[in-house]
């Protein structure tokens, strides 16, 4: 008899939680298409109905099944490999400068506003960061800055806290193109400009938005909402500077592709009650939050993003559209040889990098290799064949 290689039984996971109280979620709440269809991959993602291959040793003639993962970009199970493959393309660009992190936040008092119109409102936020970044450079050292954007939306507790992560490479390109003009030691901008600049260009954009009716609203509503914003300090954070090549690596890995809770956070899901540890960052410590499963879920749709809607932005010479020829001739200013684009790596060569494990070769007898003996297909490519099936 063939064996069949074992896969080892997942932990705890939020696609738990969804199978045993979604329905008493649905119960409470409306689904929307979208929440419908990530809901339905996380449900799904690494199961029969996703479709997978059936490989077989040629050595021993172990059987071992692979399910596909769904790909969803809410699915904290399917971002470790995109994210690996956007940090290698990414090592290339990386400058040998000092690279400045810059946070900004939304007040909390337009979180409403924002979960009604997502992708207006989280669109606005990154172009008044950019913008607000880019006016700087310009005014002050007088040349084009190159940063990303990264948006999250959550805080530890998983609550709605809209902010876009920034990482600004340490320098402008002169407007001529003939200089690298580096910033001064540790210095970035003052925080309280950056603020009072962030306020205006975003209000600005909201100003227009309700104007052109794409942000419909009651005037006198948009008047005290308009005081009272006026009225806030809006955070913008600059922190230390990262100056390792590596380090810069290091923060990307820890800001990009992440989603509101990893499945280790989640510790327990007992008579309703899920419990999730979270950074209590006052007091400096890891702590234990117990909700209920129906407001856990409440609160991870909270941070589904719109449809197309890119969460992971280029900005300034960085920008997507003129990025490569824009670093070679920065490299070409700083006097650094041209950088080496290597293909991307394999699947098989990324496991091999990343841990050390050859993913082909057999985990039962540890001498042959899997090969494909057969795919298995999708669940909806599967369902026109039974349903003429059963009308036959």
């Amino acid at each position: 008899m063939t064996p069949l290689i074992a896969v080892k039984k997942p932990a705890l996971e939020i696609a738990h939680i969804l199978q045993h109280h979604l329905e008493d979620y649905k119960r409470q709440y409306r689904l929307g298409p979208e929440h419908q269809k990530i809901l339905s991959d996380l449900l799904n993602c690494r199961t029969a109905k996703m479709g997978g291959r059936v490989e077989r040793c040629d050595t021993c003639g172990s059987l071992r099944i692979l399910y596909h993962s769904c790909r969803n970009r809410h699915c904290p199970k399917c971002q470790h490999m995109p994210r690996e493959r956007w940090l290698a393309k990414r090592q290339a660009e990386i400058l040998p400068v000092n690279y400045f992190h810059v946070v900004f936040t939304l007040p909390h008092e337009l979180n409403a506003v924002i979960l009604n119109h997502k992708k207006l409102m989280l669109n606005g936020l990154f172009a008044a960061a950019a913008q607000t970044l880019l006016r700087f450079g310009q005014n002050e050292l007088g040349g084009r800055l190159g940063f990303l954007a990264v948006l999250h939306t959550w805080d530890q507790t998983l609550k709605a806290h809209f902010h876009l992560h920034c990482l600004v490479a340490g320098g402008v390109v002169a407007d001529n193109g003939q200089r690298w003009i580096p910033f001064k030691a540790n210095y970035l901008f003052n925080q309280r400009a950056l603020s009072l600049v962030f306020r205006g260009k975003f209000m600005q954009l909201i100003h227009r938005a309700c104007q052109t009716q794409r942000l419909k609203c009651d005037p006198q509503w948009y008047q005290t909402l308009k005081h009272t914003l006026f009225a806030k300090n809006w955070v913008v954070s600059v922190r230390d500077p990262v100056k390792d090549p590596q380090q810069v690596l290091d923060y990307l890995a820890r800001y990009t592709h992440r989603v509101a809770i990893a499945n280790s956070r989640i510790t327990s899901l007992q008579n309703g009650m899920v419990t999730f540890t979270a950074k209590n960052r006052k007091k400096n410590r890891t702590e234990p939050i117990t909700i209920s499963a129906v407001k856990f879920i409440r609160r991870f749709l909270l941070h589904s993003l719109p449809t197309g809607l890119v969460r992971i932005r280029h900005y300034g010479f960085l920008a997507n559209r003129n990025r490569r020829a824009n670093l070679s001739a920065v490299r070409v200013l700083l006097g650094l040889a041209p950088a080496s684009h290597t293909p991307p790596a394999s699947l098989e060569e990324l496991m091999r990098q990343l841990t050390g494990v050859d993913i082909t070769t057999c985990p039962c007898c540890h001498r042959g290799h899997m090969h494909l003996l057969f795919e298995i297909p999708n669940y909806w490519a599967r369902a026109p064949t039974r349903r003429l099936a059963c009308a036959g």
